[in-house]
């Protein structure tokens, strides 16, 4: 399968999260078309810039399959009726990190974006849903998501289709690559490798190669 349906476009804005922290974690579904910018969608927030957004980290996206996962595990929650309830920008069902690559590049409505690495959850997930051993559960099981970054810019809306245009490193789908620098799971052979993985972003990268050392 090359293509898929994006059912929802979704943006959000920093808000109160935790005392005076504040999380643009919570996505909601956006009417009509949406600017696919080369910072992300256009307009759309990330509380912390440091590990969010930017070049990048444009686009993430949290497959909707995952969500059915979830329920099983934490029972109903109103987020996981969101399709960005887990900061997802895109909502797609049928897609996981087992079929998506580093490198691989989409069509996205008329923009064309590339997939850059995957996403390593944090504290504020379990904040959000209430629930402690998420972040254990996402790291165990690879149910990451991941990010894109934009190669053109253009214009997406609800409806339209994600294509995949071109396979990039065929050997490191998300998932390996989530295993390996996330999980703590890599080879020093699959270290090398990834340090050297033109596609992966320069911060895992430079996380590769320092392990290797």
């Amino acid at each position: 399968m090359t293509r898929w349906t994006i059912e929802a476009v979704c943006t959000g804005t920093a808000r109160p999260f935790n005392g005076a922290e504040l999380s643009a974690i919570s996505k909601r579904p956006r009417d009509g078309l949406v600017q696919v910018l080369e910072e992300g969608l256009a307009p759309d927030e990330q509380a912390d810039r440091s590990v969010h957004g930017g070049p990048e980290k444009a686009l993430h996206l949290y497959p909707l399959d995952h969500h059915d996962w979830w329920r099983g595990e934490i029972g109903d929650h109103p987020a996981l009726d969101e399709p960005g309830g887990f900061g997802s920008n895109l909502a797609v069902r049928g897609l996981t990190e087992e079929h998506v690559h580093v490198g691989d590049r989409f069509r996205l409505g008329t923009a064309l974006i590339e997939v850059s690495h995957p996403r390593q959850p944090c504290w504020k997930i379990e904040h959000r849903f209430g629930h402690k051993g998420m972040v254990a559960a996402i790291i165990t099981t690879g149910r990451s998501g991941w990010y894109f970054r934009v190669i053109e810019a253009g214009e997406v809306a609800a409806g339209d289709s994600l294509e995949r245009v071109a396979i990039g490193a065929a050997d490191w789908s998300v998932a390996r690559v989530f295993r390996a620098l996330v999980a703590g799971k890599a080879t020093r052979q699959e270290l090398s490798e990834l340090a050297e993985l033109p596609a992966l972003t320069p911060r895992l990268r430079m996380k590769a190669a320092a392990k290797r050392s």
